[in-house]
């Protein structure tokens, strides 16, 4: 085990890992796994099948590598924590750099998780009531019902003192997205095309539908570029951001190596890729050019009461609610490495962090009406940040020269990687600025 080599450094483990192979890998699928895939049908209705697979492709191999050069960063200094990486590459600033945009990342995804609660649970309660529209009751608001989820589900969850634990709840809201994944594929043979003309117009989404509607619409294309292509790359980024949590994972993962914790991490990446391309395509062939942004709320069109898919909501919202806990883990970690370095492990401390960042987040989700704007912004700068420029400046700097010239090939290939992210990143910004500036309204779905 890799404990002795390191005894000149920075020892990493207060304990010895405990999670199994299994259990890490459904952790680090949960943690994959965001509420990007509600989105992935809509991103393959503006690319096309063939070209949508291409990217897909491209961005679980990039993201495979991504945490490659992770680990053996962290194989390097024997340290598994991201802001600690920061600070052996660049001193206390890059500690605060890694710190920062890992929370601000996961405050964006935890808002997302919580916001897809607040817009989906009155829905399904109004379902369950037999409601054709919201009648205004108490518990047909979003912003209590997401008070009272956070109070009696996330906050306990999120006390927890490791997150293998978390592992069988990781499973449990796996086993939900899978269900959604079969729901799509059953909907596709039993929901007829073209859905009623009057319900296309209805949606506002004339706009991306070509003229000639009846001949184009049940048509699958392979390859298409229009106005909304642009969006798809970066939906697709942000679809596979793991890497806060792999280090935390790589910790807890029993008998770890850098090998075992690489095979973890292919194995979650290439089941997420599955899923994705599935939901993506019998998604997609289920609405071709009517799909919207958020394909749950293209279902409830062909029937607001309709049980399957008021279960695959409800599954949905199970799903991500139990991811919220799994996504603070790394906030914490982040913001007890940089206001309390030294200091041993303290449960007063553990609850009040955690109950701060669950009031933000709140207050966020309540009082931000246009949160996707706000989150495209903070998704476009901490995505490509820790996809593929952190990682990649980190290994330029950690691993010791006479190990790895600068001019090697390993080096040279991070280098270009790093820049990679940084045309990413300017081309999101760009496109968000562009589309604002415009003020064309593409997040169809509300969400």
């Amino acid at each position: 085990m890799e404990l002795q080599k390191m005894n000149g450094h920075i020892l990493f483990l207060q304990f010895e890992g405990k999670t199994s192979f299994g259990m890490s890998v459904f952790n680090l699928s949960n943690a994959i796994m965001g509420s990007g895939i509600l989105g992935l049908a809509f991103g393959m209705s503006n690319t096309g099948i063939i070209l949508f697979i291409i990217l897909l492709v491209i961005i679980a191999g990039l993201s495979a590598y991504s945490i490659h050069l992770l680990l053996k960063s962290a194989g390097v200094v024997g340290i598994r924590a991201y802001e600690q990486l920061g600070n052996r590459a660049f001193g206390p600033p890059g500690k605060l750099l890694a710190g920062c945009i890992i929370t601000v990342h996961n405050i964006g995804a935890m808002s997302s998780y919580l916001f897809i609660v607040k817009s989906e649970l009155p829905l399904v309660i109004q379902a369950f009531l037999m409601k054709y529209e919201n009648t205004g009751e108490w518990f047909l608001n979003g912003n209590y019902l997401i008070i009272i989820v956070s109070a009696a589900i996330i906050l306990p969850l999120a006390l927890m003192k490791q997150l293998g634990y978390l592992g069988y709840t990781s499973g449990f809201s796996l086993s939900c997205m899978v269900f959604f994944l079969i729901s799509v594929i059953y909907k596709k043979f039993n929901i007829e095309c073209p859905l009623e003309d009057e319900h296309i117009n209805m949606t506002g989404l004339s706009y991306h539908l070509p003229v000639n509607v009846t001949e184009d619409i049940c048509e699958a294309k392979m390859f298409t570029v229009n106005s909304q292509t642009a969006y798809t790359i970066p939906i697709l980024a942000f679809a596979f951001v793991c890497h806060p949590e792999v280090l935390p994972i790589y910790t807890e993962l029993r008998d770890a190596t850098k090998k075992r914790m690489q095979k973890v991490a292919n194995i979650s990446i290439l089941a997420m890729f599955v899923m994705y391309l599935l939901t993506a395509t019998f998604g997609y062939l289920t609405f071709y050019g009517a799909v919207e942004s958020e394909l749950l709320h293209t279902y409830s069109r062909v029937d607001p009461l309709d049980n399957l898919v008021l279960c695959v909501r409800l599954a949905v919202l199970v799903a991500v609610t139990l991811t919220v806990p799994v996504v603070l883990f790394p906030i914490r970690r982040a913001v007890l490495q940089i206001l309390f370095p030294e200091k041993p492990f303290h449960w007063a401390r553990h609850i009040c962090i955690a109950f701060c960042l669950i009031f933000v987040v709140n207050l966020l989700v309540i009082f931000v009406p246009s949160i996707r704007d706000i989150f495209g912004l903070i998704g476009a700068t901490s995505a490509p940040s820790l996809i593929f420029i952190l990682p990649a400046i980190f290994y330029i700097r950690i691993v010791p020269e006479e190990d790895e010239p600068l001019l090697s090939r390993p080096k040279i290939q991070a280098a270009c990687f790093a820049t990679l992210g940084f045309i990413f990143m300017i081309m999101s910004l760009s496109f968000i600025i562009i589309d604002w500036v415009s003020g064309e309204n593409r997040s169809v779905g509300g969400h």
